[in-house]
């Protein structure tokens, strides 16, 4: 069975940038081993804003520019970078919260073989449950599992509720 693991928007900004927090820097060291002994093919998702990013729908509710591509804020955190450093992995731009791309860019991979796949990153109850809810309605039958230790919420308690929710959903939480 071929393993992949996405690693969700581990970028400045949500680290220690525009929406960076303590909780997100605490994650970093897991996230550095996770990736570090890994053993599969992994997917990096970027979340992907413009210049336009005030005008935007989201922009309208979340009035802080992030990720704005090109920028500092928009690149992986340094530590995150240095672990990926020499390893082949895809690269996924996101407009939003979930990509669509996402499943198709693994269903590619996988080649028709069965698969399990392993989320970590920022922030669980955002982007990382909206990708965690797209592979499993893409992939009902297969292996989705999100690493707690390995993500963190907008509060710890946004990130418990997000957590409970995608094991409400049959997603693994390990």
């Amino acid at each position: 069975m071929k393993k992949f693991l996405v690693v969700v928007d581990m970028q400045k900004d949500f680290v220690d940038g525009a929406l960076g927090s303590a909780e997100a820097e605490a994650i970093v060291p897991a996230v550095v081993e996770k990736i570090k002994s890994f053993d599969g093919g992994i997917f990096v998702t970027f979340d992907t804003h413009f210049e336009n990013y005030m005008q935007t729908a989201e922009g309208k509710k979340l009035p802080v520019p992030h990720c704005i591509k090109g920028t500092d804020g928009w690149q992986l955190d340094k530590n995150a970078a240095a672990a990926l450093a020499g390893r082949a992995y895809t690269a996924v731009e996101k407009l939003t919260f979930g990509s669509v791309e996402l499943p198709k860019l693994i269903e590619e991979a996988a080649g028709g073989e069965d698969f399990a796949i392993e989320l970590i990153g920022l922030c669980t109850d955002i982007c990382v449950v909206s990708n965690a809810l797209i592979l499993k309605a893409s992939f009902p039958e297969a292996p989705i599992a999100v690493v707690a230790d390995c993500c963190a919420g907008v509060t710890p308690q946004a990130h418990a509720a997000a957590l409970s929710t995608m094991k409400s959903c049959q997603i693994d939480i390990i």
